[in-house]
């Protein structure tokens, strides 16, 4: 599976048609502890750009936006309980949502690994 990242610092992970998604080790270390998360309804349709879940940490709160339209299929519900796990394994067990994708050439625009490492560097 391949693994996409946004300059928002989403990370998007493609598996058939079905994308997880999920923020950056960047963003959640930029974002501290996280204590909340708010995530999508099933069944919403979302479109590129659109603010789509919520994290809350102990040093602010910040919007999470859609790096790819579709309809979300799946939420992570354990994040309810253990928000932390999103600074813990942002990559894995951290994941926000899942979305059906409506068009996989937006993933065309989104940045490789390496690209995005050298995006951060920038900042």
């Amino acid at each position: 599976m391949t693994t996409r990242y946004s300059k928002e610092h989403e990370w998007v992970r493609l598996d058939g048609d079905t994308a997880t998604i999920g923020i950056t080790p960047f963003a959640a270390e930029q974002l501290g502890d996280v204590v909340f998360v708010e995530l999508p309804e099933k069944g919403k349709t979302i479109a590129k750009g659109d603010e789509v879940a919520v994290v809350e940490s102990v040093k602010a709160a910040s919007e999470v936006y859609a790096p790819v339209s579709g309809e979300v299929t799946d939420a992570n519900a354990a994040l309810e309980d253990a928000p932390q796990t999103v600074n813990e394994a942002p990559e894995g067990d951290g994941w926000f949502f899942r979305v059906k994708l409506s068009d996989k050439s937006e993933l065309d625009g989104l940045m490789d690994e390496a690209a995005y490492k050298a995006f951060c560097e920038e900042l």
